[in-house]
């Protein structure tokens, strides 16, 4: 098959690798429809994380099964599915506390950006559309293998709710997908700390009420103005510097909360301001299937659209062109089509 590799920083080539086979029962082969590039791929992109030189990369996924395992009972060839990135047999106890993505049998898809993928826990990870998807909710339903559910659990995890004040740090496609999760789940104010001009317009289509330009020491002076000096109810870290990481939790009121989805990278955490505020940090990976079927339910009932971070769709054979217009951030994501 055709897929997507990586052999060194910069590096992104379209080849020609071994087709992916069921190993185990649990098993499950797709068809990839239509698959992207994640802005956490550009951390090895950018040589900021090791590489095995061609190796596959990418995953984000949806399409069509085409084969399963013996032991998979809930689908069959043909079906439509959302992948999520995390694979979960959802029956386990972390599973079953709300933590699919620290599932004992846990699976990543490692070839999202190619023609088939392989998922190891195909009825636990795989939530079927019910046929295939209108042409108009195909970014959307894209969008929900990982960055919606993303910034959703940064919302959640941060416990925004009715009324709050919110940040969102960050405005990649994740960032952007938690300020929509914040105006879904009531947020009176959401800040989009963002400097791009695109990027602030999609945060405003999704809910944003204040855009914040500035950065550092000026950017918190500004949300700590739009806050009325208090602080936010809530700040999602979606970026995975320290530098974020730091801006969250500087203008978060006492008793407040950060919800953190960035892949964290030279953070260090300020563990005493935390104590002397008595911020809760949560968050991590997002358990994806925990909150698939909710949020599939929103994009076919047509509540929301987070296909909208898709502003470049190319053909999978120009994926290494994708991956140069979103490191230059001339695009904020990439959505590939085999």
């Amino acid at each position: 098959m055709r897929a997507t590799t990586i052999h060194g920083a910069g590096d992104i080539r379209v080849e020609e690798v071994p087709d992916p086979v069921i190993k185990k029962p649990t098993d499950a082969i797709i068809k990839v429809t239509a698959g992207c590039i994640c802005g956490s791929d550009l951390w090895p992109y950018r040589g900021e994380n090791p590489i095995r030189p061609g190796s596959t990369i990418g995953h984000e996924c949806i399409g069509i099964v085409e084969e399963v395992g013996s032991e998979v009972a809930s689908f069959k060839p043909g079906d439509f599915v959302v992948v999520p990135f995390c694979h979960c047999d959802n029956t386990c106890a972390h599973c079953l506390a709300g933590a699919q993505s620290a599932c004992v049998n846990l699976g990543m898809t490692s070839s999202g950006q190619a023609e088939y993928a392989r998922v190891v826990q195909a009825d636990g990870s795989l939530v079927s559309t019910n046929g295939v998807p209108d042409a108009d909710l195909v970014a959307s339903i894209l969008a929900l293998s990982d960055v919606m559910p993303t910034g959703w659990h940064a919302a959640v995890a941060a416990g925004v709710k009715a009324g709050d004040t919110v940040v969102v740090v960050g405005d990649g496609a994740v960032g952007l997908c938690g300020v929509l999760a914040a105006s879904v789940l009531g947020a009176e104010k959401i800040i989009a700390m963002s400097r791009h001009e695109p990027r602030q317009a999609i945060a405003r289509a999704f809910g944003a009420t204040h855009v914040v330009a500035a950065r550092g020491k000026e950017g918190v002076a500004e949300v700590m103005e739009i806050s009325g000096g208090i602080g936010v109810d809530a700040a999602l870290e979606c970026v995975g510097t320290n530098d974020a990481m730091t801006t969250a939790i500087n203008v978060t009121r006492p008793g407040g909360g950060v919800g953190f989805v960035g892949v964290p990278h030279g953070v260090d955490l300020p563990v005493g301001t935390l104590f002397a505020k008595n911020v809760g940090l949560r968050g991590g990976i997002a358990p994806v299937r925990q909150y698939l079927p909710h949020l599939l339910d929103l994009v076919v009932e047509r509540k929301i659209d987070p296909g909208q971070v898709f502003d470049l769709t190319l053909p999978l054979d120009q994926s290494p062109d994708g991956y140069r217009a979103m490191d230059e951030r001339r695009a904020v994501k990439v959505l590939l089509q085999p």
